[in-house]
């Protein structure tokens, strides 16, 4: 008996106009047949769920390391959060969110050990060779060093899906082909060689609400975790208006809620309003732009889902204190500091002698190739590594290492 998958709705449901119709995708660089059971955004969101990169983000710092405390955010607890607030986005602006939650998911794939502190670490070790971008880390990995299927390298994914990871916070190119934020990862311009992801429009809509999903997201997971560790305090939230107004909503309803309850309390408020700003906001746009299908998104040339004015004076205010009270805090500081030699010494340990990399698949060819080519593979080994492996690959190496507590 044959099924068919569009007379039973699976994951063909209605959908707005300006959405991006799985029916309607670009394809895959490497043709396969469809499933009879899932749309083609539904596979690609399990097939990233299934990879070794997504189970290391369990390991992978998000901004306390977690050896800290088993309470703490990790990449993969922030990409899940990330990826429920894109689904109820999508959702309630009637996009696919099958394809909203797997830009999500896999959005931060190309992150180091360490957090951002192991990012630049590497990045100053490979500026020779072109330096160091998680998002063209994440680019690599779904489309070249995930290795599990036996037609192809990385995970095969529909352009759609390699569009949103890349150009999920805008385009790279403005439209004279100069670079919006720096010059484009080499990675990212390499793909575009063989598979374009057009890199001079905006993306769906989907890629736009999973990019404004991971703001919400570690605004308010990181005040969370600030206020457990306490680096952060409820006083220093008052100073934020926005803030302020929520702990005075929570105050007058509960006036003797614990201080764990009374957190959690406004952090749930306040995923609740910048969910509802970005919501209004969005309706607004498309209200005025009157786009008839998701190329017209693309080329509306501006961020449909963003911000309010006011909301991104709040996203402002907040970033400045999360930087200011914890990531620039002596105590993180100097933890980010030994970070980065671990990062940095591993990195001078495999290219001097890249036997060292022992799990790594390139390791008995890595020694003939040419110095930029290695940096590359030992970059790759590097950025693929959690906490504690990074931690412990250190320990074997070297007599010493960096206490990260």
């Amino acid at each position: 008996m044959t099924i068919d998958r569009h007379a039973l709705g699976f994951g063909y449901g209605e959908r707005a106009v300006y959405a991006t119709d799985p029916r309607e995708s670009r394809g895959r660089l490497y043709e396969e047949g469809s499933s009879p059971t899932r749309s083609d955004f539904q596979r690609d969101r399990d097939r990233i769920v299934h990879t070794t990169a997504f189970r290391r983000l369990k390991h992978k710092t998000q901004v306390f390391i977690a050896q800290d405390g088993d309470h703490y955010r990790t990449r993969l607890t922030h990409t899940i959060e990330v990826a429920q607030i894109a689904r109820a986005l999508a959702r309630a602006l009637k996009l696919d969110e099958d394809l909203a939650e797997g830009v999500a998911l896999v959005h931060d794939f190309g992150h180091t050990p360490f957090g951002h502190t192991g990012e630049d670490a590497l990045h100053e070790m490979l500026l020779p060779y072109g330096g160091f971008d998680h998002n063209a880390q994440s680019l690599r990995i779904v489309t070249k060093l995930e290795r599990r299927y036996a037609e192809f390298d990385g995970l095969n994914l529909t352009w759609e899906t390699l569009e949103g990871l890349v150009k999920h916070n805008g385009p790279l190119l403005t439209p004279d082909g100069q670079g919006t934020r720096g010059p484009v990862p080499q990675p990212i311009l390499d793909y575009c060689e063989i598979h374009d992801l057009e890199i001079a429009s905006y993306a769906s809509l989907e890629a736009q609400v999973a990019a404004i999903a991971d703001d919400i997201a570690y605004n308010t997971h990181d005040i969370d975790d600030g206020l457990r560790s306490g680096y952060l305090n409820f006083e220093m939230l008052e100073e934020i208006p926005f803030l302020s107004a929520l702990m005075a909503e929570v105050r007058a309803l509960y006036p003797h809620l614990e201080p764990s309850r009374f957190t959690h309390e406004i952090m749930r408020r306040q995923i609740t309003r910048m969910v509802e700003d970005v919501i209004s906001v969005s309706q607004q746009a498309l209200s005025e732009i009157r786009p008839g299908s998701v190329a017209d998104i693309r080329a509306a040339g501006r961020i449909i889902a963003t911000f309010s004015a006011q909301m991104a004076e709040t996203d402002k205010q907040i970033k400045q204190m999360l930087f200011k009270r914890i990531y620039r805090h002596p105590d993180i500081m100097r933890i980010r500091a030994g970070a980065a030699q671990i990062v940095t010494d591993l990195f001078h340990a495999y290219m001097d002698n890249p036997k060292e990399m022992q799990s790594h698949y390139w390791v008995d060819h890595i020694a003939g190739l040419a110095v930029a080519a290695k940096a590359r593979h030992v970059g790759d080994y590097l950025a693929g590594m959690t906490d504690t492996y990074a931690i412990s690959a250190h320990r074997r190496l070297f007599d010493q290492t960096p206490d990260l507590r």
